[in-house]
C-alpha cells in the first residue's frame, strides 16, 4: 500500500522479502550496539564555536551554546543522508523507505519529578550543517518549553478525557490504520515514532547510556541513547591508555534493515563525524571518506 510520507523500496534481494513476512513485529528484531566516543576532539570545538557565539552574541543577550547533543543529532542525520538503508522502515511486512529524514527528541519543560515533557520533531535538509542543525534545535527547544503543546499531545490530552470504553475504541481504530499507514498526519506530525531517529539524551540527567527498545507503532527503527560524560581509560594497540573524557552511546536498530557489514560502515561514519567535528560544517549531502 502507498504510504503518504514513503515509497516502497524497489529491487530488494530475497532475504529483505522474506525476512518481514517471517518476522513481522519491529520488537522481535532489535538489535544492540554499543560505541564510546573520545571527546577531545569535541571538547574543543566547542569551545572554539561557544568563544565566536559569544562574541557575536548582543550584550545582555543569553547566547544558546552549541553542545554534544547538537553535534550528536548533526552526525546523525548526515550518516542517515549518507547510509539510506538507516531511513527505511518496515510497515505491514514490507520494507519502506521516507520521503524525509527526521529526528526526534523529548524537551523537559523542568527539571523535576512533576515537569511537564514536549515533544520535538526536527527535520534535515541537505544543504544544513551544524550550524543550521543548531538554529532548528534552539527554535524547537524554545517552543518545547512554551506553554503551547505540540500536536500529539493535544490529540492525546482530548482522548484520554473520553469515557473509558471510547478511549479503547479510539486507541483500536487507531492502531488499524497505523498498521496500513493510514493515521492522519496531523495526529503523527510530532509523533517520535514515526521519525527516522529518536534521541534521548540521558546524559542531562546524569544517567549512563542504555538501550530502548523500538515499538511496533509507528516506523522509527532506529533508537540513540546519549550516556554520561565522563572520564575513562582509552587503550593504544600496545596496550598503554590515557584517560580522556568520553561519551557512550547505546544503538537499538532494525536488524531486517542492513546486514551487520552495512551497520558497521554505519557507525564508523559515526565516529568518523564526531571525532572530526569540523566535518559537520559540511552540508548533510556531502560525502565524507570514512573507509
Amino acid at each position: 500500500m502507498k504510504q503518504p510520507y514513503a515509497r516502497p523500496v524497489k529491487n530488494l534481494d530475497s532475504m529483505h522479502i522474506i525476512v518481514p513476512l517471517l518476522y513481522p513485529a519491529r520488537c522481535d528484531n532489535e538489535a544492540y550496539i554499543s560505541e564510546r566516543i573520545d571527546l577531545t576532539n569535541i571538547n574543543a570545538y566547542l569551545e572554539k564555536k561557544n568563544e565566536a557565539l559569544a562574541q557575536a552574541t548582543p550584550k545582555g543577550e543569553d547566547p544558546f551554546k552549541y553542545t554534544i547533543f547538537h553535534l550528536i543529532v548533526t552526525a546523525v542525520l548526515k550518516t542517515i543522508r549518507l547510509r539510506p538503508k538507516m531511513n527505511w522502515f518496515v510497515r505491514n511486512k514490507r520494507l519502506y523507505e521516507r520521503n524525509e529524514i527526521t529526528a526526534s527528541f523529548v524537551i523537559k519543560k523542568r527539571f523535576s519529578d512533576t515537569g511537564e515533557e514536549a515533544l520535538a520533531v526536527l527535520r534535515g535538509e541537505d544543504e544544513d550543517t551544524i550550524d543550521t542543525i543548531h538554529e532548528k534545535i534552539r527554535r524547537q527547544v524554545e517552543s518545547g518549553r512554551s506553554e503551547q503543546k505540540d500536536g500529539s499531545t493535544q490529540a492525546m490530552d482530548i482522548v484520554s478525557k473520553l469515557p473509558f470504553f471510547l478511549v479503547r475504541f479510539v486507541a483500536w481504530s487507531v492502531r488499524r490504520l497505523d498498521i496500513h499507514g493510514l493515521v492522519p498526519k496531523a495526529l503523527i506530525s510530532s509523533d517520535p515514532y514515526y521519525t527516522s531517529v529518536v534521541l534521548s539524551n540521558l546524559g542531562s540527567i546524569k544517567l549512563r547510556s542504555g538501550y530502548h527498545h523500538l515499538t511496533n507503532w509507528g516506523t522509527n527503527s532506529l533508537f540513540i541513547i546519549i550516556g554520561e560524560k565522563k572520564l575513562r581509560p582509552v587503550f593504544a594497540d600496545d596496550g598503554s591508555y590515557e584517560m580522556k573524557d568520553t561519551l557512550d552511546l547505546g544503538i537499538t536498530v532494525d536488524e531486517r534493515l542492513a546486514d551487520g557489514y552495512y551497520y558497521a560502515k554505519t557507525i564508523r561514519l559515526v565516529r568518523k563525524l564526531l571525532e572530526n567535528p569540523e566535518l559537520l560544517e559540511q552540508p548533510l549531502a556531502e560525502e565524507v571518506d570514512y573507509e
